[in-house]
């Protein structure tokens, strides 16, 4: 238990800034899965329409 008589230790150097560049990286990282994503899911759609198309019965 504390009486409040004693002094505490304060340590300042545990202080995180704002501009220490973590955040950045992690945008770019986001940007380019969904990049990614984007360009997979648009070549499985044109696979997908691509089968449709070869099954497509001409001769109706």
């Amino acid at each position: 238990m504390s009486t409040g008589k004693e002094q505490l230790e304060v340590e300042d150097d545990l202080v995180e800034s704002d501009d220490d560049g973590t955040e950045a990286p992690v945008v770019e990282v986001a940007k380019t899965n969904l990049s990614k994503r984007r360009t997979i899911d648009n070549l499985l759609e044109e696979r997908r329409l691509q089968r449709q198309l070869a099954d497509y019965d001409f001769d109706l």
